[in-house]
C-alpha cells in the first residue's frame, strides 16, 4: 500500500488582515502537515499548488519554506508538487529551485514513481489556455499499479467550476484512478468518469467564508496483496482510500452571527461578543436583521480589548443613508505648492528642480536620473546656485523670490517656466527608456493577477482563477 498525504492552497507568506501573526500562521499550518506526514511515516506529501500567497514571496518565507522541506527530506519523505494560480511565474517557478537543492519534485507529463503510484502533474493554466491544451502524458511505468494526477484549477462538479473535468479524463493518454487538486479551499470529493476527485481544501482560513475546520486528505492506494478495510473511508474504489484528516493546532476564528430585531443595536451586537472566549481569535461579527445602524469600529474594539487578535464587523445589512448632503471642495494644489515654496524661499536652482519633479511630461522612471543630472550641471555652472534666495518683507519691492516667479507664472502663462520644462524635457529626450517598476509588472495585489495571460473573476469563497502559466507542456 501507499499512502500520501494530499495538501495544498498553504499560502504562505499571506499577511492576513496585514497581522504578522497570520502570517505566521499559514507558515506553521504548512509545518503540522510536514509533522503530521514524519509521524504517520506517509510515503510522500503531494501539494497541489498555490504553496505561496504570491510569485514573490519574502525572504522570511523562502528559509521558512525550506526548513519545513528539510524536515520532510530528513524522514525521506519526497515532496511532489504542482504550481498554483497564485505563485506562478512567467520564468522558472519556486518549485524548480527547491528541485535543484533536492527539497521538491515538480510533478508534470513524465511520472514520478512513489510505491506502486506513478504521480502525473499539471500547473494552473489561464482559462484562455486551455481550449487547445492537450492532455498528453507519459506512459504508466511497470512498476506502477496505480496512476495520480495532482492539479490546481476549479473542476466540475465543484462549485465555481470552469474546467471541465470529463473531457481532460477521456483526453488523456493515461487512465487515472486518482485526481488530487488544489484552488478550492473546500474539501470536497466526487467520482468523474469512474475517476475519484478530490480537493484537500486549504490549511489555513484565507477568508472569512471559510468556516470550517482546515486539514488536508489522506490518501491510499492499495495493491493487490492488500487487505482492503475501506468501508469506514470517506472515499474508496478501484484501490484508493481518501480520509479527511483536520488541522487542531490552526488559529481560532471565532464566529458571531447577530440577527437584530427592530429596536435593537449596538448593545445587543456587544452583549453577543462578550459571550465568546475570543482571546488570540480572529473574531468576525456578522450582523443581519432589522435593528438600528451599528458602528463597527465599536465593536471591534471591543473583541481587541477582550484579547482578540484581529476583529472585524461585517453589516450586511441595506441600510439607507439619512445623514445630510456634504458638499466638498478641493483647494487648487498648485497654489498651495507656490504658497508653501515662499514660506521655504527657494534658491532659483531649486526652483528648477522643482519644475523638474513636477513636470507632468516626464516619465515618473526619469524623474530621479534627471534631477541628478541637472544638479550636476547647476552645480558646475554656478556653485551658488543653491545659495538660498534672500529674505525679504512683504513691502521689498526690490526683492523677488521664487514664489512670487511661480505666482506671476501661473498668472500670465509659462513664460518664467519655459526654459527649465525645455531643459527638463531635454534630459528626458537624452535618457534611455526605463521600466519603472522593472519585473513588477509580474507582480499581483493582495489577491489579484493583472498579467495580460491571466484571467480575473471574482467569486466569493474561491481563489480568483488568475497567474502566470508556467511550464505545463
Amino acid at each position: 500500500m501507499t499512502r500520501v498525504i494530499h495538501t495544498g492552497d498553504t499560502h504562505l507568506g499571506y499577511q492576513q488582515y496585514n497581522s504578522p501573526a497570520r502570517r505566521r500562521d499559514f507558515l506553521e499550518a504548512f509545518r503540522n502537515v510536514a509533522e503530521d506526514a514524519v509521524s504517520a511515516d506517509v510515503d510522500a506529501v503531494i501539494h497541489a499548488g498555490d504553496l505561496f500567497h504570491d510569485r514573490r514571496p519574502g525572504l522570511v518565507d523562502l528559509q521558512g519554506t525550506i526548513d519545513v522541506l528539510r524536515t520532510l527530506a530528513d524522514a525521506n519523505i519526497p515532496f511532489l508538487a504542482v504550481v498554483g494560480n497564485h505563485e506562478g511565474k512567467r520564468d522558472a517557478q519556486w518549485l524548480d529551485l527547491f528541485a535543484d537543492i533536492g527539497l521538491a519534485t515538480r510533478l508534470g507529463p513524465d511520472p514520478e514513481v512513489v510505491g506502486d503510484v506513478a504521480f502525473y502533474g499539471q500547473d494552473f493554466v489561464p482559462r484562455s489556455r486551455r481550449e487547445g491544451l492537450e492532455y498528453e502524458f507519459e506512459q504508466v511505468p511497470d512498476a506502477a499499479s496505480h496512476a495520480a494526477l495532482v492539479s490546481h484549477g476549479l473542476f466540475e462538479p465543484f462549485a465555481h467550476a470552469d474546467w471541465d473535468t470529463e473531457r481532460m479524463l477521456e483526453e488523456a493518454t493515461v487512465e487515472f484512478d486518482a485526481v488530487l487538486l488544489g484552488d478550492n479551499h473546500k474539501p470536497d470529493t466526487a467520482e468523474v468518469c469512474d475517476t475519484w476527485v478530490t480537493y484537500c481544501g486549504s490549511t489555513e482560513r484565507a477568508s472569512a467564508s471559510e468556516r470550517e475546520a482546515r486539514g488536508y486528505n489522506l490518501v491510499a492506494f492499495e495493491s493487490a496483496a492488500d487487505d482492503s478495510e475501506a468501508a469506514s473511508e470517506e472515499a474508496s474504489g478501484d484501490g484508493v482510500a481518501i480520509t479527511r484528516r483536520s488541522l487542531t493546532d490552526t488559529r481560532d476564528f471565532v464566529f458571531v452571527d447577530v440577527e437584530l430585531e427592530e429596536g435593537e443595536g449596538i448593545d445587543r451586537v456587544q452583549e453577543r461578543v462578550r459571550q465568546h472566549d475570543v482571546e488570540d481569535a480572529v473574531v468576525i461579527v456578522t450582523v443581519e436583521g432589522e435593528g438600528r445602524p451599528v458602528t463597527p469600529a465599536a465593536v471591534e474594539e471591543l473583541a481587541l480589548d477582550r484579547g482578540a487578535l484581529v476583529a472585524r464587523m461585517n453589516d450586511r445589512r441595506d441600510i439607507p443613508d439619512e445623514a445630510e448632503e456634504v458638499s466638498v471642495s478641493f483647494a487648487d494644489p498648485d497654489a498651495a505648492v507656490r504658497d508653501r515654496i515662499r514660506d521655504l524661499g527657494l534658491s532659483d536652482a531649486a526652483r528648477s528642480i522643482d519644475e523638474t519633479v513636477r513636470n507632468d511630461e516626464l516619465p515618473d522612471s526619469n524623474v530621479r536620473e534627471s534631477v541628478e543630472r541637472r544638479v550636476r550641471d547647476l552645480l558646475e555652472d554656478d556653485r551658488s546656485a543653491f545659495e538660498p534666495a534672500p529674505e525679504r518683507a512683504p513691502a521689498d519691492e526690490d526683492v523677488t523670490t521664487v514664489a512670487d516667479q511661480l505666482s506671476a507664472a501661473a498668472g500670465s502663462g509659462t513664460e518664467d517656466t519655459e526654459d527649465t520644462e525645455t531643459s527638463a524635457a531635454a534630459t528626458a529626450d537624452n535618457e534611455p527608456p526605463t521600466d519603472s517598476q522593472g519585473d513588477t509588472a509580474e507582480g499581483n495585489t493582495a489577491e489579484r493577477d493583472t498579467t495580460g495571460e491571466a484571467e480575473s473573476e471574482t467569486e466569493p469563497g474561491r481563489d480568483a482563477d488568475h497567474a502566470s502559466l508556467g511550464d505545463f507542456a
